[in-house]
């Protein structure tokens, strides 16, 4: 018969160790590793998994320490050692630096903590460039940013590529518009399962809605 601590650390282990948040970490990884551009920042979720994993790594050292089983012990490290994967490879998700710092719309999507660390290595790319290459060349084409002093658009920043292909699942029933708007409306319809290899632009909303995944 289980003893009312490892009773009591059982229920509090599945309340803060939940599926759904699991899971909900593990969508928001892996649509923001396949998705070509930088997606909105999940913080709630974030700050969520933290707080639980804090409470579990308690929880495991107040197991330890009252001899419950090793065997309990290691499955709950294991359950906790996946989450904190899942939360550091998401937090380590970097793209298109540049750009989302030029850009109000990507930059929107970063959290205070990313926009800090985007900027600081934006202007330690900017100073190595300058100082290896770029002040070595005439004056009109030493800006990161553009090809040279005349150019109007920042292009020598590289932009996500929306029309890239990618992988990905319905998590309801979903029609889509396959075409630009002013252009022939043709749609897909996309039944709750169904896996499409389709252009990002294309379910690019259906993802931030939460009504698509990527695989």
């Amino acid at each position: 018969m289980a003893s009312n601590s490892e009773a009591g650390g059982s229920a509090d282990y599945e309340t803060l160790m939940s599926t759904s948040d699991v899971e909900l970490l593990k969508r928001a990884w892996r649509n923001e590793k396949a998705a070509p551009e930088i997606l909105q920042y999940e913080g709630a979720l974030v700050d969520r998994a933290k707080e639980q994993i804090e409470l579990v790594e308690e929880t495991i050292e107040d197991y330890v320490e009252n001899g419950i089983d090793p065997l309990v012990v290691s499955l709950y490290q294991m359950d906790l050692d996946r989450a904190q994967f899942l939360l550091r490879s998401y937090l380590r998700i970097e793209k298109f630096m540049f750009h989302n710092l030029n850009s109000e719309e990507a930059e929107r999507r970063l959290s205070e903590q990313e926009k800090v660390f985007a900027t600081r290595c934006a202007d330690d790319l900017a100073k190595h460039f300058e100082e290896t290459v770029l002040l070595k060349l005439p004056e009109n084409y030493q800006s990161v940013l553009k090809q040279s002093l005349i150019s109007e658009v920042d292009d020598m920043v590289p932009q996500p590529h929306l029309d890239t292909f990618v992988v990905c699942r319905s998590k309801n029933f979903v029609s889509l518009n396959l075409y630009e708007e002013g252009e022939s409306p043709e749609t897909v319809e996309m039944e709750r399962g169904d896996l499409y290899f389709i252009r990002y632009k294309i379910v690019k909303r259906a993802i931030e809605s939460g009504q698509i995944d990527l695989i």
